[in-house]
């Protein structure tokens, strides 16, 4: 499978909601031990996801949010699901600095290297070490925003006050030669609407996909990041055209194409055909 679209989030705590969640056609389920589980109850939701994870084949892959590194919880999150099988990935809440995932990588080395990490950067201290994060370990495979706490953290009164921060990471990601990062969550699971004018939003700012907290949501998002016809025709004519002239030459209808321009209609390709 190409990189993910749908990332959907389902409670530790509940194991019946994490099943459905597995069936629910997204590319990749996170079991969240984080903010979707009160404190009394985050034993059991580590001990249920740990139930889980020792199978290693699930219809879906599966990552876990564990709690931030300066909680109590944390370190026996971190040994607890480090060396599990089914385990495809483990997110690592607010990240402030690349010490924090030198931290991490420390504490899930299971003798032959550890899971796959991913950051959320949650603040605005995190945005400005956002390059630093992104480059801190080979065992980072992504970051992505907490939106959330990062609009809190920034007393930021509207949705384009997110932008620069937005912008950022997806250029820090890029420069670390990591994947689009996706974008942080809708939270109104009622607003597909506003689902859709967002995830255009996010997808024209160079995010990939998205977090989804419903099913209801997977197939807006999947829709919202999926090539339309017109940009598919296009890189068509942008592949046929640069494998039989090369990549710097002027199109019928004016289009000038070039290396970067063929590399971009490629993975427009490769998107349009994923699994």
């Amino acid at each position: 499978m190409t990189a993910p679209l749908t990332w959907l989030y389902a409670p530790g705590d509940r194991p019946d909601v994490v099943g459905r969640a597995l069936a629910a056609g997204a590319d990749v389920v996170v079991v969240d031990l984080e903010d979707a589980v009160a404190p009394e109850r985050k034993d059991y939701a580590r001990s249920a996801t740990a139930e889980l994870l020792r199978e290693p084949h699930h219809p879906t892959p599966v990552h876990v949010r564990v709690n931030a590194l300066d909680t109590p919880w944390a370190d026996t999150d971190l040994k607890t699901l480090a060396a599990l099988p089914g385990v495809s990935g483990l997110r690592l809440p607010k990240v402030a600095s690349p010490r924090d995932i030198t931290d991490a990588v420390e504490r899930t080395d299971t003798g032959d290297g550890g899971p796959p990490l991913y950051a959320l950067l949650e603040s605005a201290l995190a945005i400005e070490h956002a390059y630093a994060i992104a480059r801190a370990h080979p065992a980072l495979r992504g970051i992505s925003l907490g939106e959330a706490d990062l609009r809190a953290d920034l007393g930021v009164r509207c949705d384009a006050g997110l932008d620069w921060p937005r912008s950022r990471i997806v250029n820090a990601a890029r420069a670390a030669a990591l994947a689009p990062p996706p974008q942080s969550v809708h939270p109104d699971v009622r607003d597909l609407d506003g689902l859709a004018a967002t995830c255009a939003h996010g997808r024209a700012l160079g995010f990939v996909g998205r977090a989804a907290i419903h099913p209801r949501q997977l197939p807006i998002i999947e829709r919202a990041y999926r090539p339309t016809p017109e940009e598919i025709e296009k890189a068509e004519t942008i592949v046929r055209a640069a494998a039989t002239n090369g990549s710097a030459q002027a199109l019928p209808d004016g289009t000038f194409i070039d290396a970067a321009v063929v590399g971009e209609a490629r993975r427009t390709l490769t998107l349009a055909r994923r699994d």
